[in-house]
C-alpha cells in the first residue's frame, strides 16, 4: 500500500472523491463533514448542520454539489462553492446509511434502517419512489454505472437487486391533480414503478455492503458471517460464484478495483484485504494497530482508494504506477505490462523489443521499479521488488527488435538496486553486508567494495562511480579507489537525473528538489508543497520538472516558475528544444509542446546575455505581474519598463529605473497627488529643479514651492509666491515668503494687518524703519513693547545659493542597451532633456494647474482675477496658440541635440589605495583606513588577536593621516591625505608615505614618566603607562635599523616592568596568604629592572619575608640588596640589621616555591617560576614565557598576542622591507 494522504479525526463512516478535483469528502460519527484536499493535504472545508453521526455521502459528478444522510433522518443537498445546504429531503424515518446520485439522471438513492430504500428527484426535490421489501435494516445502496439497476444490502442476510428502469418514463413534473394523486399514493404505500429483480440469499449473518462491478454483471457483498461473496447474474437469474474467506470479523466494506481485476475489502477485524477476481484469492493484506474499518471509497477515474477507520482515514493506491525506464540518447527503454519496449524519440516511433515476466505472475508491487540499459552491449538490467529486491538482466539480440516475442531467460540476483557501471560491468547492491558487488554480463561477481557508510540504494554517478544513498545523505563513491569524492545531506532522494554533461545532478525526493555539482558541491534546493514526480534537463542547463500538477522549471541560480498545468501527472524523459517528451502512467509516450519563452528570458538575464533579452521583449508576448516582481527584483525596472501597459506600474518603475521623463508622462496620465509628490521627491534626489517645481505646482504644494524657490535663488517667482499668498489669504505664506525675500516692510506690513501691532513695531525698531515706528507706537498709546538695550540688530536675509536656477550638472553616459534599442516597444518614452528653455523655466510650457485651476502658469493671471496689480505689468512674449499637427505627426528634436554636457575627469587612484599597496607596515595601512588588512598584517607578524586595545590608536592613525576642507555650506567636507617628509621640491605626481600621529620619541617620553611613577610607588600609573607602551609599538614607524633595534629593546623593557608590577599589585590583593604574598614579591626582584627599582624591590622582599620569620630567604635579599651599594644609608642600615638577626637564627618558617641558585623566569600568566630546563611557550610579541598549558591562550602581559603562535617578527621599518 502506498499511502497518500492520512487524516486523524472521529470516526469516519462516509467517503466521497471528486471526479475532477483532488478533494475527498469525509463524513465523522460526530455528525461533521470534512471537505479535504489530498493532494495538498490540507482541509479546505467543514459542514456541521446535521444533528448526529453522518453514515453517508456523495460528490454529484458534474455539478458543484454533494449529498449526505445522517442519523438525523435527513437528507441535505449541499453546494460546495457557496458552502452552504440548498435543501433537506425529509421521509426517512430512521437513520439513513448511504446516499449517491445517479450518474445521469436528477436522481439520489438512498438507504435506511427504516427498511426503505427511496429515489428521489433532486431537481424537484421530490420523493419518486420508495422501495420496500427488505425486512430489516437497509445498510447499502447504490445505481449501476451503466444499467437502470439498483443493488442493496440489508442486516435480513440479502442482497436485492431492482430494476428501476419504469422510472425513466415517470421522470417527468406531474400536470394534473390525477398525477399528483398518484404521487401521493407512491409517497404512502410505494410505487409499482421499481421492482425486485433478484434477491440473493447466501449470507448467515446481516449484509453490510453490496457493490456492481463496473462493466461485467458481477456483484461482490460483505457481511457480519465475516466472509466475501462473489454473485453473478443475467438477464433472468442471479447465482453465487465463490466465497472469499479471510477476515477475522463483520465485512464492514466491500467493492471491485475500477482498473484492476481484484476486489478489495475492510472490515472490523482492523485491516483492508485485497483479493484476485479471477483466481478468488487473497493477494494482500493491510491492518491497522487499533482502528477498526468501516467504508470505502474508489476514485471514479484515477487508481485511488480511500479508507475510512475508527480515527481518521487513509487515501491509498495498491501499486505503483510510475513505469521504469532509461533514456540513451535518441532512444529511451521503456516497461509496459509484461514487456520490454522501445521508443525512438526523433522518428516517435515505439516498438516492443521482448517479454520480461512469465504470464500469470502478476501481483501487487512486483512490477519493475527502475532500469538501467549499456548502450554498446544493448543489455538492459530491470529491478523489483520480488523477493524482496531482485535484478533480471536481458542483453538484446540486435534483430528482435520489432517482433518483441522470443522469449528469452533473464539471468538473476538479488539486490535492492543495480545499475550499469560501465559498458560490461554493472554494480548490485547487497544490503545484507553493505557491499557493492561488481558483476560482468555473465552475472559473475568480478569485484567487492565495502561501503564506508550505510546505503540503501544506489544510483549511476559516470563511469566506474555510484551515488549511494544513505537516509538523510547521498555519497559519490569511486568503485576503482573506493573512496567517496564527495557527499551531501538531503531529504530522502528518490530519483537522480544527470545532466548531458554529467556536470551538474538534479536529486528528487518527494517535495524537494536539490542540485548539485558532479561533485556533490550544493548549489540551490526547491521545495514543493505538491509531490515532485519527474525531471530532465535541457540543453541549456535548465532543470524542467513536473508535479503532480504543473510542468516546471529550475534555473542555475534556484528561480523556479511554471511552465504549464497538468491535468493528470506525467513522467520526463527528455527534453529537446521547446517539446517535453514523457510517459504516462498507462506507460504511453507522449509528447507535449510548451512555451520555454520565460525560462529563456529569465535565463538570458542570468548569463547577461542581453542580445537575446532584447530580441524576446521585441518578438515575444512576455508580460504580467509575475514577470514585472521578477525583474524588478533582480535589479533590472528599466528592461520592466517596456513591458508594461498599466500607468501605475509604468510610473513604479520608472522611479525604481530613475528614469524621469516616464515617470513625468505617466504622473500627467494618472493625475493624483501622491504620485506628484512622489515624483518631486525623485525629481529633488536627481536635481532635475524644474520637474520638482512642475510637481508641486501639481499639487498646489506652496509650501515646498516656495522652499525649493528659496534654495534654487529664483527671487523673481518668490516675489510671485508671496502675491499668491496674499490673493489666497494665507497670512503664514506671507510671513514666510517675506521672510525668505528679506523684506522688512512687507513682513511689517503683514504683522500689521494680522493685528500684531507690538510685533510689527518691533520688527520696524529693529531694522530702523523709524517712520513707519513712531506710527504703530502712536496707536499702541501706553502698550508700546520695550525693547532691549544695548543689542545691535541685523537684518535676516537668507544666503544666495552657490548655483542659482538650472538643474545639476550631468555625467555624460553610455546608453544602456535596454534604453536606446527598446524606445518603440510598449509606450513611447517622452523626451530626453528638452534643449534648454530660457531661466530654465518649465511653468509656461507644461499645462500648468495653478493655484486656482487656473491653465496658465504665469502668477499675473491670478493677480488680475483677484484685482490685486498694483501696476500694469508688461504684456511680455506674446505667445499665442498655433494650430499644430499632433505631436506624433511633428519630427522629434534628435535625442543627443543638448552638446554642452559636464564630462567628468576620470578618477586617479586614491590615495589611500596607494599606501597599502605599496607597504607592508601595519600603521601605514591603519592610516589609509584599511582596518583589516592592518589587522591581518598585525596578526602575521605578531600573533595579535585581541584588537580591543589598537581600536582608538587605529582611529587616531586614520584621522591623523587625513585633513579635512569645508569647501561650501552645501557640498560634502572634503578629505585629504597628509604626507610624511613632505616638502614643496617633492614632484606632484609621486606619493609619500602618510603622516603618523605615533612616534618614538613619544614612547622614550612615555618611559620616563612609568620610571617616575613606578619610583613614587604609583604602581597602577606606573602600569597603565608601560602597557600603554606595549600598545603603542606595534604601530610605531621607524626609519633607520639602528632604530628598530632600540623598539626591540623597548619591547623587552616594558614587558619586565608590565610583569614585576602585575605581580607587586596581585601581592597587594592578597591578604590571607603570607606564603604566596612572600614568592610573589621574590619573583619581583627577579625582574630585570633599573637599579633604583631593584633595590626598592629588594627591601620590599626583604620586609615581607622577615615579618613572615622566612629568616634565611630575608638574609639572602638583604645580601643581594648590599651588592647594589645602596646610595641611600637608610636601606644599607635596613639590610645590615637583618642580615645580622638572621645570622643568629638562620631558618625559614615556611617553605616557598622559590629556589634563588637555580636561574629561572616567571609564567606571566600563573606567576610561578620556569626554572632552567622546563619546557615552556612564549608570546610571540612581548617575548613573555609561559607554562606549557596556557598555549593558545592571550598574553596576559601584552594583552594583545596569542600565546605560542607562529608570527614572523616585529615589522616597522620601510628599512626592513628594502
Amino acid at each position: 500500500m502506498l499511502t497518500k494522504f492520512e487524516t486523524k479525526s472521529n470516526r469516519v463512516k462516509g467517503l466521497s472523491f471528486h471526479s475532477k478535483r483532488p478533494w475527498i469528502l469525509a463524513s465523522l460519527h460526530s455528525g461533521v463533514i470534512q471537505l479535504w484536499d489530498y493532494r495538498m493535504g490540507t482541509l479546505i472545508d467543514r459542514f456541521d448542520e446535521h444533528d448526529g453521526p453522518v453514515r453517508g455521502v456523495h460528490f454529484h459528478k458534474s455539478q458543484p454539489l454533494f449529498v449526505s444522510g445522517g442519523d438525523d433522518y435527513k437528507i441535505k443537498v449541499w453546494n460546495y462553492k457557496t458552502c452552504r445546504c440548498l435543501f433537506t429531503l425529509l421521509g426517512h424515518l430512521d437513520y439513513i446509511r448511504t446516499v449517491q446520485f445517479h450518474h445521469e439522471h436528477p436522481w439520489i438513492v438512498s438507504a435506511s434502517d427504516d427498511q426503505t430504500i427511496r429515489i428521489w428527484n433532486w431537481q424537484s426535490r421530490t420523493c419518486i419512489s420508495v422501495l420496500t421489501g427488505h425486512n430489516h435494516y437497509v445498510m447499502c445502496a447504490s445505481f449501476h454505472p451503466k444499467e437502470d439497476l439498483v443493488v442493496s444490502a440489508s442486516l435480513d442476510q440479502t442482497v436485492r437487486v431492482w430494476d428501476i428502469s419504469a422510472l425513466k418514463k415517470q421522470d417527468s413534473v406531474p400536470g394534473d391533480d390525477l398525477l399528483r394523486l398518484g404521487q401521493m399514493n407512491t409517497d404512502l404505500f410505494g410505487g409499482v414503478d421499481v421492482v425486485v429483480k433478484y434477491v440473493l440469499e447466501g449470507h448467515d449473518r446481516g449484509v453490510n455492503w453490496a457493490a456492481f462491478h463496473p462493466t461485467l454483471p458481477l456483484i461482490v457483498s460483505g457481511a457480519d458471517d465475516r466472509q466475501v461473496k462473489l454473485w453473478r447474474m443475467n438477464d433472468t437469474k442471479a447465482w453465487e460464484v465463490d466465497t472469499l474467506r479471510g477476515h477475522m470479523n463483520n465485512v464492514s466494506c466491500v467493492m471491485f478495483h475500477a482498473k484492476q481485476d481484484i476486489i478489495v475489502s475492510n472490515s472490523e477485524d482492523k485491516s483492508i484485504r485485497v483479493w484476485d477476481a479471477t483466481k478468488r484469492t487473497g493477494i494482500q493484506t493491510f491492518r491497522r494497530e487499533h482502528d477498526r474499518f468501516w467504508i470505502l471509497s474508489s476514485h471514479p477515474e484515477m487508481n485511488l482508494l480511500a479508507a475510512g477507520h475508527d480515527s481518521g482515514m487513509i487515501v491509498f493506491k495498491l501499486e505503483r504506477e510510475r513505469p521504469a525506464f532509461a533514456v540513451s540518447s535518441d532512444i529511451i527503454f521503456y516497461t509496459k505490462e509484461r514487456f520490454l519496449r522501445i521508443y525512438e524519440f526523433s522518428s516517435q516511433r515505439d516498438t516492443q523489443v521482448i517479454p520480461i515476466r512469465r504470464p500469470g505472475s502478476t501481483s501487487l508491487n512486483q512490477s519493475p521499479k527502475t532500469l538501467s540499459y549499456s548502450p554498446t552491449e544493448n543489455a538492459v538490467l530491470i529491478c523489483s521488488d520480488v523477493d524482496g529486491g531482485s535484478y533480471e538482466l536481458y542483453v538484446i539480440p540486435k534483430d528482435s527488435a520489432g517482433r518483441g516475442d522470443g522469449v528469452q531467460e533473464a539471468k538473476r540476483g538479488t539486490g535492492g538496486s543495480a545499475v550499469f557501471v560501465a559498458r560490461n560491468r554493472f554494480a548490485v547492491l547487497d544490503k545484507s553486508s553493505n557491499q557493492v558487488l561488481v558483476k560482468n554480463l555473465k552475472n559473475e561477481i568480478v569485484k567487492k567494495s565495502g561501503l564506508p557508510f550505510p546505503a540503501d540504494a544506489i544510483f549511476y554517478a559516470g563511469t566506474g562511480n555510484l551515488l549511494c544513498r544513505a537516509e538523510d545523505r547521498v555519497y559519490i563513491f569511486d568503485l576503482q579507489q573506493r573512496l567517496v569524492l564527495g557527499d551531501l545531506q538531503t531529504p530522502f532522494i528518490k530519483y537522480v537525473v544527470w545532466s548531458n554533461d554529467m556536470e551538474s545532478v538534479a536529486l528528487l525526493s518527494k517535495h524537494a528538489i536539490v542540485i548539485a555539482s558532479k561533485k556533490l558541491v550544493h548549489q540551490c534546493t526547491l521545495h514543493e508543497t505538491i509531490r515532485v514526480k519527474s525531471g530532465a534537463w535541457d540543453d541549456n542547463g535548465v532543470f524542467i520538472y513536473t508535479t503532480l500538477n504543473h510542468i516546471k522549471y529550475c534555473l542555475p541560480n534556484g528561480d523556479s516558475g511554471i511552465i504549464r498545468t497538468l491535468d493528470v501527472p506525467i513522467y520526463i524523459t527528455k527534453v529537446s528544444g521547446n517539446t517535453i517528451f514523457c510517459l504516462d502512467r498507462d506507460g504511453k509516450n507522449r509528447a507535449i509542446v510548451i512555451d520555454a519563452t520565460e525560462y529563456m528570458f529569465k535565463l538570458s538575464l542570468l548569463k547577461k546575455r542581453y542580445d537575446h533579452v532584447m530580441s524576446m521583449i521585441r518578438n515575444s508576448q512576455l508580460c504580467g505581474q509575475a514577470m514585472i516582481a521578477y525583474l524588478q527584483q533582480k535589479g533590472f525596472p528599466e528592461v520592466a519598463l517596456h513591458f508594461v501597459k498599466d500607468e501605475r506600474t509604468r510610473f513604479n518603475l520608472a522611479l525604481e529605473s530613475g528614469n524621469i521623463q516616464i515617470a513625468v508622462a505617466s504622473a500627467k496620465e494618472i493625475d493624483e497627488k501622491d504620485h506628484w509628490y512622489r515624483l518631486g521627491v525623485e525629481a529633488l534626489r536627481q536635481g532635475n529643479a524644474g520637474i520638482v517645481e512642475y510637481s508641486y505646482q501639481r499639487t498646489k504644494n506652496l509650501e515646498r514651492l516656495s522652499f525649493l524657490y528659496l534654495i534654487t535663488g529664483n527671487m523673481d517667482k518668490l516675489t510671485k509666491m508671496l502675491k499668491i499668498a496674499e490673493v489666497k489669504n494665507d497670512v503664514m505664506g506671507q510671513f514666510h515668503n517675506a521672510l525668505y525675500l528679506g523684506d522688512v516692510q512687507e513682513r511689517v506690513k503683514i504683522l500689521e494687518n494680522a493685528g500684531h501691532l507690538p510685533l510689527a513695531y518691533a520688527t520696524a525698531s529693529a531694522h530702523g524703519l523709524r517712520d513707519v515706528a513712531e506710527r504703530l507706537a502712536a496707536e499702541l498709546g501706553d502698550s508700546v513693547p520695550s525693547l532691549p538695550e544695548g543689542k545691535r540688530p541685523s537684518l535676516l536675509m537668507p544666503r544666495m545659493p552657490v548655483m542659482c536656477g538650472g538643474d545639476w550638472p550631468l555625467l555624460r553616459v553610455v546608453k544602456g542597451i535596454f534604453e536606446g534599442g527598446l524606445d518603440n516597444v510598449g509606450k513611447g518614452t517622452a523626451d530626453e532633456e528638452e534643449e534648454e528653455e530660457a531661466e530654465g523655466d518649465w511653468v509656461d510650457e507644461l499645462d500648468m494647474v495653478d493655484v486656482n485651476g487656473l491653465a496658465n502658469g504665469d502668477v499675473t493671471a491670478i493677480m488680475e482675477d483677484g484685482e490685486v496689480g498694483e501696476e500694469n505689468e508688461e504684456g511680455g512674449w506674446d505667445l499665442e496658440d498655433l494650430e499644430l499637427p499632433s505631436e506624433a505627426e511633428t519630427p522629434r528634436a534628435s535625442v543627443n541635440a543638448r552638446s554642452v554636457v559636464f564630462v567628468a575627469p576620470t578618477p586617479g587612484m586614491p590615495v589611500s589605495q596607494i599606501w597599502t599597496q605599496r607597504s607592508s607596515l601595519a600603521a601605514e595601512h591603519a592610516a589609509a583606513g584599511n582596518f583589516d588588512t592592518a589587522m591581518r598584517l598585525l596578526s602575521r607578524q605578531l600573533g595579535i588577536r585581541n584588537f580591543t586595545p589598537l581600536r582608538t590608536m587605529f582611529l587616531d592613525l586614520h584621522t591623523g593621516g587625513h585633513t579635512y576642507l569645508r569647501a561650501f555650506s552645501s557640498a560634502p567636507v572634503v578629505s585629504l591625505a597628509v604626507e610624511r617628509g613632505w616638502n614643496e621640491s617633492a614632484s606632484p605626481n609621486v606619493r609619500g608615505p602618510p603622516a603618523l600621529v605615533y612616534n618614538f620619541s613619544q614612547l622614550e617620553e612615555k618611559l620616563r614618566a612609568g620610571y617616575r611613577a613606578t619610583t613614587a610607588g604609583k604602581f597602577t600609573e606606573a602600569l597603565r603607562l608601560f602597557l600603554s607602551i606595549l600598545h603603542t609599538i606595534p604601530l610605531i614607524v621607524v626609519e633607520s635599523r639602528r632604530e628598530v633595534d632600540e623598539v626591540k629593546e623597548l619591547i623587552i623593557i616594558v614587558k619586565e616592568y608590565v610583569l614585576g608590577l602585575q605581580m607587586e599589585l596581585n601581592r597587594r590583593e592578597i591578604r590571607d596568604n603570607p606564603v604566596r604574598q612572600q614568592e610573589l614579591a621574590a619573583y619581583f626582584t627577579h625582574c630585570n629592572l633599573q637599579m633604583p627599582h631593584l633595590r626598592l624591590a629588594l627591601l620590599n622582599a626583604m620586609t615581607v619575608c622577615y615579618k613572615a620569620k622566612n629568616l634565611a630567604t630575608a638574609a639572602n635579599f638583604a645580601r643581594r640588596l648590599l651588592e647594589t651599594n645602596p646610595t641611600v644609608e637608610n636601606q644599607a642600615r635596613t639590610a645590615r640589621q637583618v642580615l645580622q638577626a638572621a645570622e643568629r637564627n638562620m631558618i625559614d618558617a615556611s617553605e616557598l616555591n622559590y629556589d634563588f641558585r637555580n636561574p629561572f623566569v616567571v609564567c606571566g600568566a600563573t606567576y610561578v617560576p620556569i626554572y632552567r630546563g622546563q619546557k615552556d611557550v612564549s608570546c610571540p610579541y612581548c617575548s613573555s614565557r609561559f607554562v606549557p598549558s596556557q598555549e593558545g591562550q592571550l598574553c596576559t602581559v601584552c594583552d594583545l598576542a596569542v600565546v605560542g603562535a607562529d608570527a614572523s617578527g616585529l615589522l616597522c621599518s620601510p628599512s626592513q622591507v628594502r
